[in-house]
Parts: structure tokens; sequence; C-alpha cells
């Protein structure tokens, strides 16, 4: 077991420079740490064989069945259960916080969505990045080809946190962008005003597409660590404040608890699979809720 969780602890990915060798590391951690394969009817379903005929992917024949039968038969696969995911995440300056975590939320959140465009190409998912502040920045568009792996960690390599944001409007005009039912797994701190967010996410799921809300915090944004006078700074603005930590600690728990338990209650009535996490938590919880939240869709 300790084999397994080291590949899991954000202090261990924090040693490993290139992305894609970050993002191998939690996948490979994650499998071990599994009983049984996460993808048994998870997506792509086995149907039934059919003879070979010219056109068909040679990629898809049964060689066991050849070798039993001596004729070329393929794999025939239920197409209609693949889905369309988009990693969709939050460029916002208050993203690059970290208090005394090995990874600030943004790489956290990177590490996080490089597992799962491993997982989702291996499951033969197509799978495209959006990225936002104020809106959409960056689209790329959906592939399930094996390339698709190194167009989005390259783009997800080069992506910093440094813009305002706007929730909301970004994700009503993803809402408005994608014309078929897609899996959209959001990325984001959600230090915005929940009633815009919550809104547009109404819309994502009246459009028909299945949400996952990754909420990644800073742990001591979560559990406010802080002794005495601090100066806190919006780094949005850049406005800051001077609070006495020691005064404050009880109300900013209480609100933040508030906050979090909102957004539980708000997904979990529009049908969205709300996943609150901080960043010294290991990655096999998010992995985890994804997996049984997508096979359960």
């Amino acid at each position: 077991m300790a084999t397994t969780e080291k590949y899991l602890k954000p202090e261990v990915i924090r040693q490993i420079a290139r992305l894609d060798l970050r993002a191998q590391f939690i996948v490979k951690g994650f499998m071990q740490g599994l009983h049984a394969s996460p993808f048994h009817g998870f997506s792509v379903e086995f149907s039934e064989h059919r003879k070979y005929t010219h056109g068909d992917d040679p990629a898809d024949i049964d060689w066991l069945v050849y070798a039993k039968t001596d004729k070329y038969y393929v794999k025939k696969f239920e197409a209609e259960t693949n889905i369309t995911g988009y990693l969709v995440m939050d460029l916002s300056a208050s993203m690059a916080y970290s208090h005394e975590q090995e990874l600030t939320k943004f790489e956290y959140s990177i590490c996080l969505a490089a597992a799962l465009c491993y997982l989702m190409i291996h499951q033969q998912d197509p799978v495209g990045l959006i990225t936002f502040g104020e809106k959409i920045v960056d689209s790329l568009a959906p592939k399930s080809k094996r390339a698709q792996i190194g167009n989005i960690l390259s783009l997800l390599a080069k992506l910093e946190p440094r813009d305002k944001t706007n929730i909301g409007n970004s994700l009503n005009q993803l809402a408005a962008m994608l014309k078929h039912s897609s899996l959209v797994m959001i990325f984001s701190d959600l230090l915005a005003d929940p009633d815009e967010v919550i809104a547009s996410l109404r819309r994502l799921r009246h459009g028909g597409h299945d949400v996952i809300l990754f909420h990644v915090l800073d742990q001591a944004e979560v559990s406010f660590p802080f002794e005495g006078l601090v100066e806190l700074e919006d780094p949005e603005s850049g406005d800051t404040i001077e609070v006495d930590a020691d005064a404050y600690r009880s109300v900013y728990l209480v609100e933040m608890d508030q906050f979090r338990t909102r957004y539980a209650r708000e997904c979990r009535q529009i049908g969205i699979d709300y996943v609150p996490l901080d960043t010294s938590m290991q990655f096999d919880r998010a992995l985890t809720e994804y997996l049984t939240n997508r096979r359960n869709r």
C-alpha cells in the first residue's frame, strides 16, 4: 500500500518535472491501488465478434480467436457508449495560490486533468480542453487518438493562472459552444459569486451535459491555520486587508463550510457531481469519484 500511495501524494508529484510523467505516475499509482479494473462496464463496452471485412481497423482483430479458428474476427464495440469529454480549466490568478502545500491549486488541477486525459484516451473517449478567465481563452477540439494526449499536455504545461475571472460568463459561453451532449469536467476554486456560477451550471445541465465539478482549494483556505495579525490579499484586484486571524478564524470556517455545503446541495439538486478537494489530498479520491460517477451515468 505504501508504494501505491507514493504515486498519489502531491508532494511526490511535485518532484517530477514533466507533466506527462506526472500524469502517468498518478495513473499508475491509481491503477495499482484498485482491486479490479475501473474500466469494466465503464465506457466502450465489448458487444460481440464479427468476421473481419475490408476497411476494418486491424487493431480490432481478436488474435486469440484467430489462434483458435485460423480466421479473422474483430471485436465489435457499442460505440454509442462513448462520450466526448472536455477538461475545463480556470485560469484566474487565485488558482496560483499555495500557502505551505507542494502544489498550487492550479498545479494540482493540471495534474488531475492530465491524468483524466490519459484515462479517457485509454477508453477511446474523445477529450478536449477549454481554458477560461473572464471569458474562454483556449479551445482544443476533442479527439480520441493517442496523439491527443500530447496536444493536451503540451497546452496544459504552458498555461499560467494570471487572469481575472468570470466563471459564470465563461460557462455560459461554453454551454453555447457545445452542440452535443458531453462530459464537462470543471477545475476551479469557485472564488466568484455563487449565484452566477450556479446559474451557469444549471444551463450546462439543461443542455444535456454531464458535469463533474472539481472544487479545488488550498488546504489553508479550508483550515485557516493563520495566527495573529495577517495581511490577506485579493490576487485579482491586489486589494489587501489586515485581520486578527485568531478572532476571525471561527467566522471564516463557518463561512467556508457554508460555501462548500451550498455547492454540494445545489449540484446534487441539478444532477452535477460535486467533488470538494484541497491540495493536500492524494489524487485517488478525485479519480475514484470521477470513475464512479462516470460509470453510473
